[in-house]
């Protein structure tokens, strides 16, 4: 067995087979605002 991969798949593989996909973000960061609002009712509690 090698250590080098064996690249004649990825060679001949069809980009044109794959499906177009929507990406979306599934944990967005936090805005500035929610940020400080939570810095408010830390403080506040």
């Amino acid at each position: 067995m090698s250590d080098k991969p064996d690249f004649a798949e990825i060679e001949t593989f069809d980009k044109t087979k794959l499906k177009k996909t929507e990406t979306r973000e599934k944990n967005p960061l936090p805005t500035k605002e929610t940020i400080e609002q939570e810095k408010q009712s830390e403080s506040t509690s």
